[in-house]
């Protein structure tokens, strides 16, 4: 299968930002989408209106740290639309701060939704992509990964670890199943709102000069998508011009 047209995709982190984006993208490009996030009035939301264009849209709320919530929204693209083409782990959180701060609960969280909800998305569709014989992993990273910097350790190194993870995971995956990383740099998302005010006010004031809009991420994911089965898109890196 090539294309984008009648591809079934499930995104995480669909509520806003580079998710919701993609959602829309695809649909408008013919895929059926299947939406998961914590924010189920949301999901309602962007469902409705893709609906409203012409596509096609199932939702369920889904919060990544929980694998029984990850495996119900890969089932809830079998029940409704009888397969997953693609399985887009795009639910992320970046809680920045500095090492000294020993902020361990916002260690464990980025760990528990960055990473660990990344494994349970292949837990969940890899039996599925073996059985059909194909599938399509899609995992959002960031550009923080390439360049490290400070107050971005614990936030680098689980985009890093998922990386790593992709990696292995293409090696490992033969000619059925494809793998691709896509490396967002600034990107006007909601990423700053669970931050600490100070941090959030810093971070904010650079986005606000250079970020660019998420749909520019859905593009890079979407032409990676439409390749043909066997063209696998390893790696995308997408950031603004003025990035440094």
């Amino acid at each position: 299968m090539s294309g984008i047209e009648g591809k079934v995709v499930a995104i995480t982190g669909a509520s806003s930002g580079i998710g919701e984006a993609t959602a829309l993208l695809l649909a408008e490009r013919g895929a059926k989408v299947v939406l998961g996030a914590r924010r189920p009035e949301r999901l309602q939301t962007l469902a409705a209106r893709i609906e409203r264009a012409g596509g096609q849209a199932a939702w369920i709320r889904t919060d990544v740290t929980r694998r029984q919530d990850v495996s119900a929204l890969v089932e809830l693209a079998r029940t409704r639309f009888g397969r997953l083409d693609v399985l887009v782990s795009n639910a992320g959180v970046g809680l920045i701060s500095p090492l000294d701060d020993l902020r361990v609960d916002d260690w464990e969280q980025m760990i528990d939704v960055n990473l660990k909800g990344v494994l349970y998305g292949i837990a969940a569709a890899l039996p599925v992509f073996r059985e059909q014989g194909c599938g399509h992993f899609v995992n959002t990273v960031s550009t923080a990964g390439l360049r490290v910097v400070p107050l971005q350790s614990v936030y680098a190194a689980t985009k890093n670890a998922v990386r790593t993870l992709s990696e292995g995971l293409r090696q490992e995956a033969g000619g059925s199943v494809r793998v691709t990383v896509v490396s967002p740099g600034v990107t006007r998302t909601e990423f700053t709102d669970p931050m600490s005010p100070e941090m959030k006010a810093r971070i904010d004031d650079s986005m606000g000069r250079i970020a660019i809009p998420p749909d520019a991420i859905a593009r890079a994911i979407a032409f990676a998508v439409e390749q043909p089965d066997n063209v696998d898109v390893g790696d995308i890196v997408v950031r603004p011009t003025a990035q440094g």
